[in-house]
């Protein structure tokens, strides 16, 4: 199978160039190389457990239905990858620079945030009162990202795309969870 066709030069390039340069801040790699770290599963292993914790039967239901909805994420942003080949932003303009290192080969679409959207909105049809707190989460994962070296913005919005679409379906086959 043939990778799909990558434009070298691109907006998508040139936003990922001005967006990495933030990390020349050290406080802004520190920063956002801490919420990408979480983004990498910590985060909701941990949010999965305290639902059991607090919760309960109910809260069972509900991290295995994160989880179930993961383990779908991973296996199609796998999928995904393996069939673009997208190369990785610093790997393909020398001027971007990989702030931290990459956990595959492969840019689009991004993993931590295909995951960060779909679990966010899963969660949040069982506990709506967490907003405030997983939906910046969600959106700094996507950004930390791209401030990383690590996607271009493209492969960010199809991955919140694609994440939405499979919380979406997640909601209306798991019964009694509901969006809002």
């Amino acid at each position: 199978m043939r990778p799909l066709p990558w434009p070298e030069r691109s907006r998508d390039t040139q936003w990922c160039l001005r967006a990495n340069n933030v990390c020349a801040n050290k406080l802004a790699r520190i920063v956002f190389s801490g919420i990408s770290r979480l983004g990498d599963g910590i985060a909701w292993y941990v949010l999965m457990g305290a639902m059991v914790v607090f919760d309960g039967r109910a809260g069972l239901f509900a991290a295995a239905h994160l989880a179930v909805t993961g383990a779908i994420a991973l296996a199609m942003y796998s999928v995904l990858k393996r069939w673009t080949r997208r190369p990785r932003p610093f790997a393909s303009d020398r001027r971007i620079r990989a702030w931290v290192a990459p956990l595959d080969e492969f840019s689009f679409p991004s993993g931590h945030t295909l995951h960060a959207v779909a679990f966010t909105l899963v969660a949040l049809a069982h506990y709506p009162m967490l907003a405030w707190v997983l939906v910046p989460f969600a959106a700094s994962v996507g950004v930390s990202r791209v401030v990383l070296g690590l996607h271009y913005p493209s492969d960010v919005l199809a991955a919140t795309a694609i994440g939405s679409a499979l919380a979406s379906v997640s909601l209306w086959v798991v019964p009694g969870a509901t969006l809002f």
